[in-house]
């Protein structure tokens, strides 16, 4: 199955581009388009958890290595698609249009960071794994019963295509001929648990056979090939030719979230290996080879994005703690017995009376 399914690329590891049907669709603007916006959040994603570190966030789930699959498949969206991430895709979000502020706010406990801004489609962070595959599948049927040619992205990670809920979505996605992009990120590792222990399949793409789906596999640290291959999935769904199943090889060089130490079942040295890899450094070679890269632009990308990240952080640290009744007052219209038995029970501890 893996020679079924070849890992598509664009750009190698050096910077050049081994696929020529696309080079002229490669411009100077796009290309540092591409270049500022995986700068903006690999920022992000390191401030973040020096913040959880020093205790200003909780548990925050990061994504360095993976910055070119969220960064290329968001930018491939139009303004009113869909897009439904997981608790890591959160560079995919910022990249769509979410408020860092917002971003902050969930890390911190608040409900409002699951808000998105007013004329942004994205759905609050799934957090029970693949939960959010059926919900894109449904908004994305929704647009097309409406008519429009609005579509939605739903990401996920290899784990997640271990529950019932990817062949769901995927099954009745299908059914439906929904216009939905299923945009799987395979790290390899769905918490402390390697992909080989977890499927038999060679590859994710070829789940897609039972579904009657298309799907291809590509190289997730491939800007260029994540762009492309994601919008070309994208015009599939558009014009009524079904959903897309998109398996993005990459790599997480950190932990699974900040609560979590990946030297207990993984080889940090081999992690450290896979920066040959980096996202951020092909594009960088590649922009290095056609002339169009300056010290002096990555020094103004990297000072804008600091800044940017510093006044979402202030204007998160400005609002008022996250009030603990807020997790059980919004489960049901009306609290049930046990619902508040949990919450007296909190606040009892919080009180120090137990």
């Amino acid at each position: 199955m893996e020679k079924k399914y070849p890992i598509q690329q664009v750009m190698d590891e050096q910077g050049n581009i081994i696929n020529s049907s696309y080079e002229d669709q490669i411009s100077e603007q796009l290309a540092i388009n591409f270049y500022k916006h995986l700068i903006k959040i690999r920022i992000f994603d390191r401030k973040a958890i020096s913040l959880q570190r020093q205790g200003r966030i909780g548990t925050y789930a990061p994504y360095e290595g993976q910055e070119a699959s969220q960064v290329g498949s968001a930018l491939a969206l139009q303004p009113n698609d869909w897009m439904f991430p997981s608790y890591r895709d959160h560079g995919a979000t910022m990249t769509f249009g979410h408020s860092l502020r917002n971003i902050l706010l969930f890390w911190n406990g608040r409900n409002e960071g699951c808000v998105p801004p007013p004329n942004k489609k994205i759905f609050p962070p799934g957090i029970p794994i693949a939960t959010q595959l059926p919900h894109a599948v449904g908004a994305a049927y929704a647009e097309k019963r409406r008519g429009t040619t609005n579509a939605s992205i739903v990401y996920f990670g290899d784990g997640a295509t271990s529950e019932g809920d990817f062949h769901e979505g995927l099954n009745i996605a299908s059914v439906w001929n929904a216009p939905v992009v299923f945009f799987n990120q395979n790290n390899s590792y769905a918490i402390s648990v390697p992909i080989e222990k977890q499927m038999k399949t060679k590859t994710i793409a070829q789940k897609a056979l039972a579904y009657d789906i298309h799907s291809v596999r590509i190289d997730g640290n491939d800007i260029f090939a994540v762009y492309f291959y994601t919008k070309q999935a994208l015009e599939r769904a558009r014009n009524n030719e079904g959903p897309t199943l998109i398996e993005a090889v990459t790599w997480r060089y950190g932990a699974h979230t900040t609560a979590d130490d990946p030297t207990k079942y993984r080889n940090q040295a081999e992690s450290e290996l896979k920066r040959e890899r980096d996202p951020i450094t092909r594009i960088e070679r590649y922009l290095q080879n056609k002339g169009w890269y300056s010290d002096s632009t990555k020094i103004e990308f990297e000072k804008a994005a600091a800044e940017e990240v510093d006044q979402a952080i202030a204007e998160m640290e400005a609002f008022p703690k996250a009030n603990p009744e807020d997790m059980f007052r919004y489960v049901f219209e009306k609290p049930t017995w046990g619902i508040e038995d949990q919450k007296n029970e909190l606040l009892s501890v919080l009180r120090g009376e137990s």
